[in-house]
């Protein structure tokens, strides 16, 4: 059927088209966070927050590792300014879907380092040493230029790597899903669950390839970000 215009109508994008980025991107934040806490004695790459805290029971009770903790703040801040920086640089470009192409192949490209610094210097058993700090900082600037375009290129899409906010509108959902069920109400509790459930599921695929495959099993998780990166230069929905 053609619009009153003679144009034939744009469908509207299926859930899935809907919920592919948001799902492939928590499936990848939950695993490299949940690899980098087994292999590098329980140093956060996505939620810095959980270094932050680690740091503080350190230094209050005592415990290796403090430097190292502490200092994935200052890393990740410098690569979100750099970040930032770049899209900025490229906000006038007339393909702006290329600049987040080319953040998620950096991104891809750093859990390349990470891999490779991982199954280069592994296995880790001195929470204080260089080689732990400099394989758990490839994976942090990883997910800091994942953050950084989170917060700019596709605001629309839930953050990926944080799931306290992402559970939270699951239960809002979920409530509004029991009081008053309906399609747009099944609609947005099935995208909140799907990223929450996207999550977990990365988390559980990463322990258990690690488990398996060591750092090795980074390298799924770096291909789903390859993936992305093609869908935008494509200019496909995100």
């Amino acid at each position: 059927m053609m619009d009153v215009d003679g144009t034939s109508p744009v469908a509207a994008p299926g859930l899935w088209v809907q919920c592919r980025a948001p799902v492939l991107l928590t499936i990848v934040g939950g695993a490299i966070d949940t690899i980098g806490f087994i292999a590098l004695l329980g140093f956060f790459t996505a939620h810095v927050t959980g270094n932050l805290v680690l740091a503080g029971a350190a230094f209050v009770k005592g415990g290796a590792g403090l430097w190292i903790k502490l200092g994935a703040i200052p890393l990740f801040i410098a690569t979100v300014m750099l970040t930032k920086m770049w899209i900025d640089r490229c906000s006038q470009s007339p393909r702006p879907h290329r600049t987040l192409g080319w953040l998620f192949v950096a991104e891809a490209v750093f859990l390349i380092g990470f891999m490779v610094a991982g199954l280069q210097l592994e296995p880790f058993r001195n929470p204080d040493a260089a080689a732990l700090a400099l394989t758990g900082g490839l994976g942090l600037i990883a997910l800091a230029i994942r953050n950084t375009a989170s917060k700019t290129l596709i605001k629309h899409i839930s953050p990926s790597t944080m799931m306290t906010g992402n559970t939270t509108q699951f239960g809002i959902d979920l409530s509004n899903y029991v009081r008053q069920p309906g399609r747009a109400q099944g609609q947005a509790l099935l995208r909140s669950g799907s990223i929450v459930g996207g999550f977990v599921l990365g988390a559980f695929l990463g322990a258990v390839l690690y488990h398996h495959l060591g750092f090795w099993s980074v390298l799924p998780f770096m291909l789903t970000v390859l993936y992305l990166a093609s869908l935008a230069f494509r200019q496909q929905p995100l």
